[in-house]
């Protein structure tokens, strides 16, 4: 198991040093994901401590916003997460932020470490504005809501996709054929658009999501792909497991990992998200099911 372990961790290491190379070079194909919306205001705010955190508001005047919290190696620029936040729009004001060493935020990623200062700062800056807000975390983006949420950050709905139950456990599985697929779009497609890195030591202490996720209040959904190559399913369940209610674990069949969920099934995973929201963010109403998943969706909530 430590050969193994140790392993897995010398891959990530090479990994790493490729894609903080690329980094170097994304910041010429950023340029291509400048949007021109004009129901879109891009602004900063400075976190906690004193990391400057970019953001884009897309402002149609609604009550309530969903934040969406990206993961490793993306930013608010990524050609998926305009397009989630533009199918969100028609019913909620949505956020897009960039975590610092990401994007147009500053500093150095630490893997989840200080991250949630970065989250927190935008959610008080959003309950200035908002009655109501939800948040959509992917991946690491998911692993600092769950802090985030646990702290008592202003969250009124959660969602968390493809979140590891602990940094130190990913799977990296490189084998899977998701794998190659992903590494295709991130590196020859338009999915290279907003993707680059100015990451930190990744192995200062952390918390752990499994560890603070029976603190957090508010209903969450967990969301997984069957298939996700670098975080494995049985992150969700343990943390499934742990959650208070309301609660719901949807386990997507074939589905890869994170926002390629969305890529999979945009119409789907985004009517997954309005029925969720349509239930946690305005005043409870009587539990039904998604038109297109039907796996326990929102089963357990207010039970």
């Amino acid at each position: 198991a430590g050969a193994m372990l140790k392993k897995r961790w010398m891959i990530f290491g090479l990994i790493l040093c490729i894609l903080s190379g690329c980094a170097v070079v994304r910041w010429m194909d950023n340029k291509k994901g400048q949007m021109n919306n004009p129901y879109v205001i891009t602004s900063y705010v400075t976190a906690e401590d004193g990391q400057r955190i970019a953001y884009d508001l897309y402002d149609r005047g609604h009550r309530q916003v969903i934040v969406i919290a990206h993961g490793y190696y993306n930013s608010k620029q990524a050609i998926l997460f305009r397009e989630m936040a533009e199918l969100l729009n028609d019913e909620y004001d949505v956020i897009l932020f960039d975590f610092r060493g990401h994007g147009k935020s500053r500093g150095t990623f630490t893997w989840t470490k200080k991250e949630y200062l970065d989250l927190e700062t935008i959610l008080e800056m959003a309950r200035l504005k908002y009655e109501r807000i939800g948040v959509i975390g992917y991946s690491l983006g998911g692993a600092t809501s769950i802090v985030s949420a646990s702290r008592g950050a202003p969250v009124d709905s959660l969602i968390a996709v493809s979140a590891p139950a602990e940094f130190g456990r990913i799977d990296y599985q490189f084998w899977r054929k998701d794998f190659v697929k992903t590494a295709i779009y991130n590196f020859m497609g338009e999915g290279r658009i907003g993707k680059g890195v100015r990451p930190g030591w990744p192995w200062r202490k952390k918390i752990k999501p499994i560890d603070v996720i029976d603190q957090i209040e508010v209903p969450i959904l967990i969301v997984h792909g069957d298939s996700d190559w670098l975080i494995r399913p049985w992150h969700a369940r343990k943390l499934y497991e742990k959650a208070n209610q309301p609660k719901s674990l949807e386990m997507i069949r074939g589905g890869s990992h994170a926002e390629y969920l969305f890529r999979q099934d945009r119409a789907g995973i985004i009517q997954l998200y309005k029925d969720w929201f349509d239930q946690t963010l305005t005043k409870p109403a009587p539990v039904t099911k998604s038109r297109r998943y039907s796996s326990r969706l929102f089963s357990f909530l207010f039970e």
